[in-house]
């Protein structure tokens, strides 16, 4: 495949949308004086929406390998936004779970990403929205099924 073919795919373009998705969140979270990436976010979300998660759920959850995980949360360990304490059940395995200040920081975040929500699909209709979506996780799906 020659290159300029390459750019009627979708390929390229996957890899802009993400690559310049996280330096518009993180322009944005830097101008609240938020230190947040958007791979930090994501993980205060899914705490957020679920808190006390395993180290093992939430690599599965984010789609991190263990490694990653690890590092990112002891990135947000270091900041005081989550804690590891041992399961009850299970001393070998951690459960992750916002401490205050994460709490805090997620529910400032609330704002801003409503506001880049809103910037970034200005100008998409609601239909156009749906269809981005469902290519996407179509996109996903093919993906998954590969490994």
């Amino acid at each position: 495949m020659q290159l300029p073919e390459l750019e009627k795919t979708i390929m390229p373009h996957l890899g802009r949308v993400f690559k310049i998705t996280g330096i518009y969140m993180a322009e944005k979270f830097a101008q609240l004086k938020i230190d947040l990436t958007r791979e930090q976010f994501i993980l205060l979300m899914k705490l957020h929406q679920e808190d006390g998660q395993t180290q093992n759920d939430l690599a599965i959850i984010t789609e991190r390998n263990k490694a990653s995980l690890t590092r990112l949360i002891n990135t947000l360990e270091n900041k005081n936004l989550v804690a590891r304490i041992p399961s009850k059940e299970d001393k070998r395995v951690n459960r992750i779970y916002l401490t205050k200040t994460g709490r805090r920081i997620f529910k400032t975040t609330n704002p801003a990403l409503k506001e880049m929500i809103n910037e970034v699909q200005n100008g998409l209709t609601k239909k156009e929205i749906e269809t981005t979506i469902k290519v996407m996780n179509k996109v996903v799906n093919n993906i998954k099924k590969l490994h």
